[in-house]
């Protein structure tokens, strides 16, 4: 434990870091969620990233034109083993595009990642996006 709080809490954190860190652009905060060599697979037709750098540029590029995004986190999973820890996550996000505000997309699915624990803290070394379903207002960009 630090600071008093549970494994559970601090590894609840870095979650709901990630979706703050997305939600307000702010990069830096985005990065400190993962491992420098994370494994990020979201999918067919978004993309798989292997490091931190890798992942963090798709994400500012892809969320560069979002006026506004909501990502809404629940339904943490969490199970501890030593310093590492796996955790399933569902996901809602809304994602509304600057230049027209009609054009939306909402994607809802679940996380599933595996954690280990650093010098820095909690961090994903390993996620797994897994899509339940896709509403859009028009097609995905490429």
């Amino acid at each position: 434990m630090s600071d008093g709080r549970s494994d559970q809490d601090l590894i609840t954190d870095v979650l709901v870091r990630y979706a703050t860190g997305i939600d307000t652009k702010d990069w830096a905060l985005f990065r400190t969620c993962f491992t420098d060599d994370v494994q990020a697979d979201y999918g067919d037709g978004v993309g798989s990233w292997t490091g931190v750098d890798s992942i963090t540029e798709y994400m500012t590029v892809m969320h560069a034109d979002m006026v506004d995004t909501k990502h809404r986190l629940t339904n943490f999973v969490i199970d501890v083993d030593g310093d590492s820890a796996t955790a399933s996550t569902y996901v809602h996000a809304v994602l509304v595009v600057t230049h027209d505000p009609l054009t939306w997309y909402e994607p809802v699915g679940r996380y599933v990642d595996r954690l280990v624990r650093t010098a820095d803290g909690w961090r994903i070394s390993h996620r797994r996006y897994h899509s339940t379903r896709m509403l859009s207002s028009h097609p995905l960009p490429s």
